[in-house]
């Protein structure tokens, strides 16, 4: 099968969710950037920390969805209820090539006098620029007005919303994303879609060297499946994380425009992490689909580097946690 041909097929793929990548890509090392998916989360750690992600989908398929993101944030000044955050995507899926920036405030709102707990509100603004290399397609009908035929962009608002609560031990967060949902009919490759985020997740100490992270996302676009994830780590002398996810589609309610068997995609992912220093965290996952799609893809790889640019002063909460 030719590269073309494959970039019609992931285009396809693309129509048929009603998403474009913008809004489908989802790291499974989520949990290393909480910002990725809830505003909220900006200035969390009251240090400032510089987190990178980079992804390759369906190693086998040439043309197959990459995405890269850089985000930074931190608390302003010498207050810890302020946080700040900036956030820097980059999807390509065979012809198009999609990237946003989103600038990112949150406020932090102490809970109790020992600053245990804490609740946070979080707004997110952005662009998202969208461009497709119409030279890479082909069509029955060429003369078809919505098929670009050469470099084809288009940049537009986007906004988030999000809150999240957290502790030393336990957090939960809800986000909104693309909350300017758009169906532009004059261009079938922008269709961007309202997405709703669930997080929770908590820290048990099962003995003085081993932790336990469990996690549950739930991501709800309203028009393809539901999709739940589910992970957990075993933390070893802080530093050493060992942890696996399984990703499944699910039926909440019943959606009048999804097509039958979309929700038995499922994803099993193995993630490993290690912190060097207090500063300094690498991480490695890989994805294999344990669906129909096993057998047409070799798997999707995702490394994760964390850098803690800045300590200003002790932290009760765990920033390397959470």
């Amino acid at each position: 099968m030719n590269a073309v041909k494959l970039h019609l097929i992931f285009i396809g793929l693309l129509l048929r969710f009603s998403a474009s990548a913008q809004q489908t890509v989802q790291f499974s090392q989520y949990v290393f950037n909480g910002l990725a998916v809830n505003p909220a989360y900006a200035g969390y750690r009251d240090d400032w920390r510089l987190d990178i992600s980079s992804r390759l989908q369906w190693t086998s398929f040439d043309g197959a969805p990459k995405t890269n993101t850089i985000s930074a944030d931190g608390t302003l000044g010498n207050s810890k209820n302020v946080g700040l955050g900036i956030l820097v995507t980059n999807d390509r899926l065979g012809p198009e090539n999609n990237s946003a920036l989103y600038l990112n405030y949150a406020y932090h709102i102490r809970l109790d006098d020992l600053d245990s707990k804490r609740l946070s509100f979080g707004v997110g603004a952005g662009l998202v620029q969208y461009r497709i290399d119409g030279s890479l397609l082909s069509a029955s009908d060429m003369t078809d007005a919505n098929i670009p035929t050469g470099i084809s962009t288009k940049l537009l608002p986007d906004f988030r919303l999000g809150v999240y609560y957290y502790s030393s031990s336990f957090y939960a967060g809800a986000s909104v994303l693309n909350l300017l949902p758009i169906n532009n009919s004059n261009n079938v490759f922008i269709n961007q879609a309202r997405t709703m985020y669930l997080t929770t997740g908590l820290m048990l100490n099962i003995s003085p060297l081993i932790d336990m992270k469990p996690s549950i996302l739930i991501k709800e676009d309203f028009k393809g499946p539901t999709n739940l994830d589910a992970a957990a780590f075993l933390i070893f002398d802080k530093r050493f994380w060992l942890g696996g996810a399984y990703s499944t589609g699910v039926t909440i309610w019943k959606k009048s425009n999804l097509q039958s068997g979309l929700d038995k995609n499922d994803m099993a992912t193995a993630i490993l992490a290690y912190s060097l220093t207090e500063r300094f965290r690498i991480g490695y996952s890989y994805d294999f689909a344990t669906s129909k799609l096993a057998t047409a893809q070799s798997g999707s790889h995702e490394i994760s580097l964390s850098v803690t640019i800045a300590r200003k002063r002790p932290v009760i909460l765990s920033p390397r946690f959470f």
